[in-house]
Formats: structure tokens, C-alpha cells, sequence
């Protein structure tokens, strides 16, 4: 059998579930329910217990700025190898899946690629388990696999497939791909029983994929060709020739490849599909208390019916309430009807509109040797806390308009300012003038956190000049 290999499109930066999804930290790094991993590492493990299929180390397709954040995430999973594309300017999804197919290539023709996006919640695993494995069979057989979900109502917002003639009693021949209907015809789709929700999961061998591609889309297979001929490895990551790369025609792979092919088959699956595109579809896909409750955090709910509330802190009390979205988050909270929540991207255009960061970014962000969160701001300092993992260090830099207050909560730290090193322990601590020249690392083996207090006039992130980074960052 023909190994598999995952290819995951990790590079969307959706709004729709914010305040937690945002521009820095979108929803496919999200962990929306109890199991605390991701919608991206939840993607991955739920590909273990295939039986009988040789699965592969996947293939992550993200953009620059959410590289280390992808990383981190797969370090955590133990997926992580030099598995991560990065993306220099977002083209869709078949320029993307085409630099995957050319990689895969390189390594193995013979091999069948499983697209997947980061960002779908799928309950029914064992469902999805057997899709997988009568897929792997009419991939083998030269077809293009798109996977369809049995639609539960007439939904407006998603394509669907149009199943034709039988080639199994779980595949089918593809007759036509349905853009977004109107209620009428979406209520007609499912009364036929003859059309599935375009779920944007794909299945084929990858020469199959790429002789498809060369006919009917030469110029995205050309040029995504020579991009990976001139890509580069550093570190987990490959960095595509974004010089090539950039002059590639944006467009889908239903566009560019599926709706021309004539090997296109679908198979209609009911898994729990969710592809969380709103509040409300993540109400529909949770499971709810007696009174149709989605509770996510501490809280208290009394007399209220079919809300979805979630808190990351501090106690969230209803009284009397019913069909209502609440999120509350550490500098940001949400209240709406279920019926308006696609309104939520007007409060992120807002949002922009205004210049506020908290369309951008968390009180927590992330970097590559760890995590920053936010404390307390005032107009002339900032309190952070700093979470250094263990072996993973700071960039050599210095600060023109702020001088900076280390106190080490716990672990060890490493510090070296102008030159002199030396070493911190809880309760230690040391300052960093203004325009000093310094750098930290966790020569430990537990995570190091430090409280750190800047003060001065000027407290922004971009007031940091990088002398030396072990990341690549400039």
C-alpha cells in the first residue's frame, strides 16, 4: 500500500470566532473544548489507529508569522520534523497544495496525499477512519477524492457536490460542484438525498494530482515547480522562492483541478463535521447540558437556555438568558444572539478601523523560545510575565527608550548584559538599563518564568533591535 501523507493548510487568520481567534493567534490554534489541544493538533491525531495504512509524517502549510507558533504546536504532539511550509503571500489552496505535491514528489511519487484543513472539528472519528480507508482505494485507482458531508439542514453557507453514477456503494462518480445556494435550492439539495456539503478535504496519489494540475492549471503547476526547486531548509521550516512563488495565479483546487478533471469522486461521510465557522456552529457541534447550555470556564447559569458561554478567567454569571453568545476573554468580551453572530466581523473591521490591538493580538502571544502575558500597563510602564522553555533563549538585543526589571518566579535563568554572564534563581533579580545590550536563556530543565517590568516613555514591541537571534528573526 502506498503511504500517506497528511498535508494540513494551517494559513487561514479567520475572525469569525473572535475575541479568542485573532489576526496573531487564529482558530486553528485554538483549543475549543475539553481536551485541550488544538483544532490543528486535534487534525493530527486523529489520523492514529488507521490500521493497515503506512501514515506519514504530515506536511503543515502556514504563513511567516504563525511559523513558530505551528512549530511549538507539533514539538507538543511529537509531529514536528522539517515538515512546516511556509506560504510568502497566501494564493488559495491549490498553489498551496501543489507545493506539498512537489515536495512529496521529490521524496516518494508513489505516494497519496490527504488534504486536510487545520481548522475542522470532526466528532465522528471512526466514521472518518473508514472514509480514509475506501478512499485510499479509488485514489489508488487514479481518481481525485473530495470527501462530502451528509448535510443535517438546508445550509446556505457552504458549495455542495453533486454525487453521479456508483463506482462503490460508498463513492461516487462527481456530476457537479454546486456553489452556495439559496434556501430554496439548499432545501431542495437535501430533500434529494443527491448532494453533500463541499467539506474542502481531498484525496489523490501525488503524480495523479500534479499531471492533473500540469493540464489544466500549467501556470500554478510551473511555477509552484520552480519554487520548490529553489526552496531552502532552516531549522523545521522550508522556505519556498518567494521571488517565484508571488507571480503564482491565486485559485482553488475545486477551480483549478477538481471541476475540469473528469476523475473526480466523492464520498459521502457523516462525521460530525463542523468546519467552526461561527459561534453558533460550534453550539450545534458541543455537547450541551439539560438545558441546551454550551459552558466553557467557571460558570454559573440559571433560568438560561441554549447559550454558549466561555470565560478564560473570571466567573461568568447568567440570569434569565436564552440563546445567547458570551465570550469573555482576558481584555476583550463578546455578547450576542446566536442569529447575529456572523456580525462578528464588523467588530473586527472596527476593530482595524480604530488601530486597537485586539483584533491583532492576545494579553498572551507566543514566540518561538516560549510565551509573553501581559500583567498590568500603565502610561509609563508594562508588567509581563515571561515563560522561557527549557534549552531556548532570547534574542541578543537592546531597547533604546526602555529599561527592563527581571524577577525570577521559578527555574533558573542565564543572563548576560554587556558582556558579563551570570545566573538568577527564584527570587533573584537583576536590571537592564536603557540601550544595555542583553540576552537570557533556560539553561534548565523546567520551564523558566520571570516577572519583568519595563519603565520608560516608550513601551512598544518594536522598540527592540536584534543583535543576534538563534531564530532567524530580524
Amino acid at each position: 500500500m502506498s503511504k500517506l501523507i497528511p498535508v494540513v493548510m494551517a494559513g487561514g487568520t479567520g475572525s469569525r470566532l473572535w475575541p479568542l481567534s485573532r489576526e496573531s493567534f487564529p482558530k486553528q490554534f485554538l483549543s475549543i473544548d475539553d481536551s485541550g489541544f488544538s483544532l490543528l493538533q486535534q487534525t493530527l491525531q486523529r489520523l492514529s489507529g488507521l490500521d493497515g495504512v503506512e501514515v506519514a509524517a504530515p506536511l503543515v502549510i502556514c504563513n511567516e508569522n504563525h511559523r513558530f507558533l505551528v512549530a511549538e504546536q507539533l514539538r507538543e504532539i511529537d509531529q514536528l520534523a522539517t515538515n512546516i511550509i511556509l506560504e510568502p503571500i497566501g494564493r488559495n489552496t491549490a498553489p498551496a497544495v501543489a507545493l506539498a505535491a512537489h515536495l512529496a514528489a521529490e521524496e516518494d511519487d508513489d505516494s497519496i496525499l490527504l488534504v486536510l484543513a487545520a481548522d475542522h472539528l470532526i466528532k465522528k472519528v471512526e466514521n472518518f477512519h473508514a472514509a480514509i480507508k475506501t478512499a485510499i482505494m479509488h485514489a489508488a485507482e487514479d481518481n481525485l477524492v473530495t470527501f462530502g458531508i451528509i448535510p443535517g439542514h438546508p445550509e446556505t453557507g457552504y458549495g455542495y457536490i453533486k454525487r453521479g453514477s456508483a463506482l462503490s456503494s460508498q463513492c461516487f462518480k462527481v456530476d457537479a460542484f454546486v456553489e452556495k445556494p439559496c434556501l430554496e435550492k439548499a432545501t431542495e439539495y437535501l430533500a434529494s438525498g443527491e448532494f453533500s456539503w463541499n467539506s474542502g478535504m481531498f484525496m489523490f496519489k501525488t503524480a495523479k494530482f500534479l499531471q492533473e494540475l500540469q493540464q489544466f492549471s500549467p501556470e500554478i503547476f510551473s511555477t509552484t515547480q520552480q519554487s520548490v526547486v529553489d526552496s531552502q531548509r532552516d531549522m523545521n521550516f522550508i522556505r519556498v522562492d518567494q521571488e517565484i512563488f508571488k507571480h503564482c495565479p491565486s485559485d482553488s483546487i475545486d477551480y483549478a483541478v477538481m471541476e475540469k478533471t473528469r476523475d473526480a469522486v466523492v464520498i459521502p461521510i457523516d462525521a460530525g463535521w463542523s468546519d467552526v465557522g461561527s459561534w453558533t456552529s460550534l453550539w450545534d457541534v458541543s455537547e450541551k447540558d439539560a438545558l441546551g447550555n454550551v459552558n466553557v470556564g467557571e460558570i454559573i447559569s440559571i433560568d438560561s437556555n441554549n447559550n454558549y458561554i466561555s470565560s478564560d478567567g473570571a466567573l461568568v454569571a447568567t440570569i434569565g438568558l436564552d440563546d445567547l453568545i458570551v465570550i469573555n476573554t482576558n481584555d476583550a468580551l463578546l455578547i450576542s444572539t446566536k442569529d447575529r453572530v456572523q456580525d462578528v466581523k464588523k467588530v473586527v473591521d472596527e476593530l482595524k478601523k480604530r488601530n486597537l490591538h485586539h483584533f491583532r493580538q492576545h494579553s498572551s502571544a507566543y514566540r518561538p523560545w516560549g510565551k509573553i502575558c501581559d500583567i498590568d500597563n500603565g502610561e509609563h510602564f508594562q508588567v509581563k510575565k515571561i515563560i522561557v522553555r527549557p534549552g531556548e533563549g532570547l534574542s541578543v538585543q537592546r531597547h533604546l527608550h526602555r529599561a527592563e526589571h527581571w524577577v525570577v518566579v521559578s527555574g533558573t535563568a542565564k543572563v548576560n548584559v554587556e558582556d558579563k554572564e551570570f545566573f538568577l534563581s527564584e527570587n533573584q533579580s537583576t536590571f537592564i538599563p536603557a540601550g544595555s545590550v542583553h540576552t537570557l536563556e533556560n539553561p534548565g530543565k523546567i520551564d523558566l518564568e520571570i516577572i519583568e517590568v519595563r519603565s520608560g516613555f516608550y513601551l512598544e514591541e518594536d522598540d527592540i533591535e536584534r543583535l543576534h537571534d538563534r531564530y532567524g528573526r530580524v
